[in-house]
């Protein structure tokens, strides 16, 4: 088996590593569900934070600000990737390193749990609970939602961090290697930590932002791709009038804006950020507004997404093992 693995292209080799960290981290999940409860890289958003607060001067000007965050993204993610990079030279089994890398990149595999507590408390009338459960995965203010503000908040963030945390690293692990993917995790965090949306990142966490996007375009459309394929009985014409502008846009608006057709409900619009107002993207708004029921259809719609992710992804390796044992 061992040899069969070493005689396999390197994006197979990659390709089994992811299958066998994210089944590890579903076991890890199962067996303790504690261990991923709350969101991870604590104490890197900590550090984060700390830097925005020495360097990011809301009394300077607003290309002094864009420049102070470029210089931060630069000293803060560099040294890091340099370590890893080199602490690989010492690794005597260097697939034992790639996995522990890719383990660290890899989002939390709890969000089902989460979402489902969240809407069994939507459902049994208990907001209290559910911004319990929903607060800490959520970069804008939860104290005032309401439960159709928390059913909105808690379908977004499933979508963009199974996206993000789980899809993207997983593709440019595949794509390029265990170093990118932990790098855009590391990116990944610095952009939650210095989102624009908050009013005193606006001009700080313009570099981060930017990069973040540029990174996600690629596996956002390969997203989007899966989910057209996981509901294919939607007229797919109607909304491509509909959402083509957002096709080339650099974010990951497009997903959101699929995601709220398919299941027929409105998503962004107004959200709270540091006490303050801010009017994003809105999306279907002729869609009902979003009840717990929703956040289940989600969850069900996401998972189809990842479990036909995997199923081409083993195809594809067995396809290969086929092909170089004959």
């Amino acid at each position: 088996m061992i040899d069969v693995y070493y005689n396999l292209p390197l994006i197979a080799q990659n390709i089994v590593v992811l299958l066998g960290v994210v089944l590890l981290k579903i076991i890890f999940n199962k067996i303790s569900p504690s261990f991923t409860q709350q969101p991870t890289f604590t104490f890197y958003r900590f550090y984060c934070q700390q830097l925005a607060a020495k360097v990011n001067n809301e009394k300077n000007s607003h290309s002094q600000r864009k420049i102070a965050g470029f210089l931060a993204t630069i000293i803060t993610i560099t040294p890091l990737v340099v370590i890893f990079w080199l602490f690989e030279e010492f690794i005597a089994v260097p697939v034992i390193w790639q996995a522990i890398l890719l383990f660290a990149a890899l989002g939390t595999f709890n969000l089902n749990s989460v979402s489902k507590e969240t809407a069994k408390s939507l459902a049994a009338q208990d907001k209290y609970q559910a911004k319990k459960y929903i607060g800490p995965w959520l970069s804008r203010d939860s104290e005032q939602l309401s439960p159709i503000g928390i059913s909105k908040a808690c379908i977004e963030m499933l979508v963009l961090r199974k996206f993000q945390q789980q899809f993207t690293i997983g593709f440019l692990f595949i794509l390029i290697g265990p170093l990118a993917a932990l790098t855009f995790r590391l990116l990944l965090e610095t952009h939650y930590s210095w989102n624009i949306k908050h009013h005193q990142f606006g001009y700080f966490g313009h570099f981060i932002n930017k990069t973040v996007n540029l990174l996600q375009w690629l596996p956002c459309r390969i997203f989007l791709l899966l989910l057209i394929f996981t509901s294919i009985n939607q007229p797919i014409t109607l909304f491509w009038r509909l959402i083509k502008s957002l096709f080339f846009s650099a974010n990951n608006s497009i997903i959101v804006a699929y995601l709220a057709y398919i299941l027929g409900i409105r998503l962004g619009g107004v959200a709270m950020y540091s006490k303050n107002k801010v009017r994003r993207l809105s999306f279907n708004d002729k869609g009902q507004q979003p009840q717990a029921k929703d956040i289940i259809a989600a969850t069900k719609q996401l998972n189809l997404v990842m479990t036909l992710a995997s199923g081409i992804l083993i195809s594809i390796v067995t396809v290969i093992v086929i092909l170089i044992t004959k």
